[in-house]
């Protein structure tokens, strides 16, 4: 009876241990917005996202052995709602993807006291570049700035920009309004005349009176920093006022497949930059298939998986687990904590032969990042909507670094100064 209890007991202890042990992972959360205005631009990056990590859980036991924890916290992309998800979650998370530039803002201050990293890919405020002034913030692979440039460099490729009059179509927010400084400072350089047109969160459906003003300004070309229902109702605005849609140019945010099928060949020409591409044969791919969609695990669908956000999701998650990787082979440890994220995030090398081990030659272009540069800045393609879907029109288009790193340097320090005393990371040159 007594070696009967001594085995029971043992047995108690591992499998107390066993549990202990498969219970445990590494939480990162995602702030979602799976509902509201954004919702349709939302659902597949999120959907593409979960994706990957479920994959990497399924086919890998996580990152380094252990699993990612991938909760969503939903938002509506509301600014007030995204704060409370991230006070929500921020107790175990080693990092926070706030997915609005407006919910961006709101938990910079924070990540200083909070010691968490921000992911922001593509979005959020483009002076996190610095990160000596912000140490915790993260918005490789490109900022809105590098869009910016990239769209003003293809229009002065083919057209010139001297003596032109682009009109700036944008969301009257902080997302639409992150890439005027640098426009403003372009156009002061190179000549053209720009013409913003606020869209407001009540009109995005309804832009009659800002193609009323397209119209009468006739603008050469039209840059838009649209999202959700906003991109949708100014493509089928410029179909029905007839605006050259090969004059029309979209930052990534804009370059949504089921926009464009709303006016499927009416749209042909309208172009988008953009730093993902949605490779349909690429390895990952078929792994998310097998792992993950036939496993009956996948909210998405076969359509949506061919679309450019679903392969932007899949990006943006794999940066995640790149930077949790970094973090986990430099520290020695696989239950990582934010701090050491924060290292992983800054030593980021997605090369070209680290992409073709990870099945996605094609979908990003390659990228690193450090201590004093927290974007990485790769660059991106064009990509134009061929009446059924979005194809690359250009080689690899790169920012102008000098022009940018000048100004991100510049607007990070007013922001310092203005919310002085901000810690800075003297160690970072």
């Amino acid at each position: 009876m007594r070696m009967t209890a001594k085995l029971l007991a043992a047995a108690v202890v591992a499998a107390v241990a066993g549990s202990t042990a498969s219970a445990e992972s590494i939480y990162a959360p995602n702030l979602s917005y799976r509902t509201g205005p954004f919702a349709a631009t939302g659902i597949p990056l999120m959907n593409g996202q979960r994706d990957y990590i479920n994959m990497l859980n399924a086919r890998d036991g996580g990152v380094g052995g252990v699993t990612v924890d991938f909760d969503e916290c939903e938002t509506g992309y509301s600014t007030e709602k995204g704060v409370e998800c991230y006070e929500k979650t921020k107790g175990k998370a080693i990092v926070t993807q706030p997915w609005s530039t407006g919910i961006t803002l709101q938990v910079l201050p924070k990540s200083n006291v909070d010691k968490i990293p921000i992911l922001a890919p593509g979005y959020g405020f483009s002076p996190m570049a610095d990160g000596k002034v912000f140490q915790w913030a993260f918005n490789a692979p490109s900022s809105y700035w590098d869009g910016a440039s990239m769209i003003l460099q293809y229009i002065d490729s083919k057209d010139g920009l001297k003596g032109k009059k682009i009109a700036f179509l944008h969301l009257d927010h902080p997302f639409g309004k992150e890439p005027l400084p640098f426009l403003e400072k372009k156009a002061a350089e190179q000549g053209f005349e720009l013409l913003p047109i606020p869209v407001g969160l009540k009109e995005m459906q309804n832009q009659s009176a800002q193609w009323l003003q397209i119209r009468r300004e006739r603008p050469d070309y039209v840059v838009m920093w649209g999202w959700g229902a906003m991109n949708a109702g100014a493509i089928t605005e410029a179909v029905k006022t007839k605006f050259p849609m090969d004059h029309f140019i979209g930052v990534w945010w804009s370059g949504h497949d089921a926009d464009l099928d709303l006016v499927g060949e009416e749209g042909k020409g309208y172009k988008s930059i953009s730093w993902s591409f949605p490779e349909l044969d690429a390895p990952v791919m078929a792994d998310i298939k097998k792992h993950v969609v036939d496993a009956g695990n996948s909210q998405s669908n076969e359509k949506e998986m061919q679309g450019v956000f679903y392969g932007r999701g899949v990006v943006i998650s794999m940066i995640l687990a790149e930077g949790i990787k970094a973090a986990q082979d430099h520290f020695g440890a696989a239950a990582i904590d934010a701090a050491q994220l924060r290292w992983g995030l800054e030593n980021l090398d997605v090369t070209e032969e680290r992409l073709a081990e990870l099945g996605m030659t094609g979908m990003v272009p390659p990228f690193k990042t450090s201590c004093a540069d927290h974007t990485g800045h790769s660059g991106g393609w064009m990509l134009e909507w061929d009446g059924a879907k979005f194809v690359k029109v250009s080689d690899l288009l790169k920012p102008e670094s000098e022009a940018i790193s000048a100004l991100e340097v510049e607007k990070a320090k007013e922001y310092a100064d203005a919310n002085a005393p901000w810690p800075m990371n003297e160690e970072c040159n």
